[in-house]
C-alpha cells in the first residue's frame, strides 16, 4: 500500500471523491489531509469522516498564524479529540512569505506543540527560510512530541535531524533535476524515519511538472525514491507504511479496525462517494 502522508485535497480543483478514487486505483490506501486554519481543518475532518482512507491533521499554517484567536484555539482543541484527526499542524515558520511577525508565528507554533503533547498526537512542521529558529523551537518545546518535517527542505541539517529522531517526509520536488541535495538526503535518510507525500496540488513530480499535483501521483515519488535508495517500490512502500503507523498512532488504530477503516475495502469506499 502507498501512503500520501501530506496533501491538501481542499485546494485541489478536482472533486474530492474523484481524487480519492484515482489515488486508490494507483495503490494509495491512506491519504493524510492537512488543515491550515480552523475552517479548512473542519473541512479536513469532514473529508476524513466521508472517505475511510482519508485522515486529517488540524492547525494553523504559519501564513495564517495571526488569525488564531481564542475561538480558533477552542475549535482546534475540539477537533483534536476526533478519532479521525491524526496529527496537529501544519505549523511552524514561514519567513519566505512572512505574513506575520516572527514572534507571532513562534507563539502559534509553541501552542501547536503543546496541543500535540496534550492529545498525544504528532506535530506536522512547515519550515521555509527559517531553519535555525524552527530547530531551536523544536529543541526547546518538542522533546516529548513526535515531529514530522513535511516537504523536507533542510538537507544540510540532515545529520542533526536524524539524531533528534524526527520523521522526514519528501514531496514531489525530490524528483526535480536541480534537487541534488534533496535526493542525497532521500537516499541517506534512515529507513525508519522516511515518509513520502504529495503536498498536492503543489510540487508535482517531474514527469508531470506544470500540472496540478494529486494524491495518485505519490506513486511517482515512490518510484523515484526507491531508485535512489536501491530498493523496490514494494519494499519502500512497506517501510513507509510501517513508519506512518508508528508516527501516526490513530492511523494504526483505524487500520486495525478501531475506527471503521477496512484496508481491503478502501478503494470501493472512496469510489462510491
Amino acid at each position: 500500500m502507498l501512503i500520501d502522508s501530506h496533501t491538501h485535497l481542499d485546494h485541489c480543483r478536482e472533486d474530492t471523491g474523484i481524487l480519492v478514487s484515482d489515488a486508490a486505483a494507483a495503490g494509495v490506501g491512506v491519504i493524510i489531509q492537512s488543515g491550515i486554519d480552523l475552517g479548512r481543518s473542519q473541512r479536513s475532518v469532514a473529508m476524513a469522516e466521508q472517505f475511510p482512507q482519508v485522515f486529517a491533521t488540524v492547525g494553523f499554517h504559519p501564513q495564517e498564524a495571526g488569525l488564531l484567536t481564542d475561538e480558533g484555539q477552542a475549535g482546534l482543541e475540539a477537533l483534536a479529540a476526533h478519532p479521525r484527526v491524526v496529527g496537529i499542524g501544519e505549523t511552524g515558520f514561514d519567513f519566505f512569505h512572512d505574513n506575520w511577525p516572527h514572534d507571532v508565528q513562534e507563539d502559534v507554533f509553541v501552542y501547536h506543540l503543546d496541543l500535540a503533547r496534550r492529545f498525544g498526537l504528532p506535530v506536522v512542521i512547515h519550515t521555509r527560510d527559517a531553519a535555525e529558529r524552527t530547530l531551536a523551537v523544536l529543541e526547546t518545546h518538542a522533546a516529548d512530541v513526535t515531529v514530522v518535517l513535511h516537504c523536507f527542505s533542510l538537507p544540510e541539517r540532515l545529520t542533526e535531524i536524524v539524531e533528534r529522531g524526527y520523521y522526514i517526509s519528501f514531496a514531489g520536488n525530490v524528483t526535480y533535476k536541480n534537487a541534488v541535495a534533496l535526493q542525497e538526503a532521500a537516499a541517506a535518510t534512515p529507513a525508519g524515519l522516511l515518509l513520502l507525500e504529495t503536498d498536492a496540488p503543489w510540487l508535482t513530480p517531474v514527469a508531470l511538472r506544470g500540472r496540478p499535483n494529486r494524491p495518485a501521483l505519490v506513486a511517482q515519488t515512490y518510484e523515484f525514491v526507491a531508485a535512489l535508495r536501491g530498493t523496490t517500490v514494494d519494499d519502500l512502500a512497506a517501510q513507509v507504511e510501517e513508519n506512518v503507523l508508528r508516527a501516526f498512532p490513530r492511523v494504526a488504530a483505524a487500520m486495525a479496525g478501531t475506527y471503521g477503516f477496512a484496508a481491503g475495502g478502501a478503494a470501493g469506499a472512496g469510489a462510491a462517494q
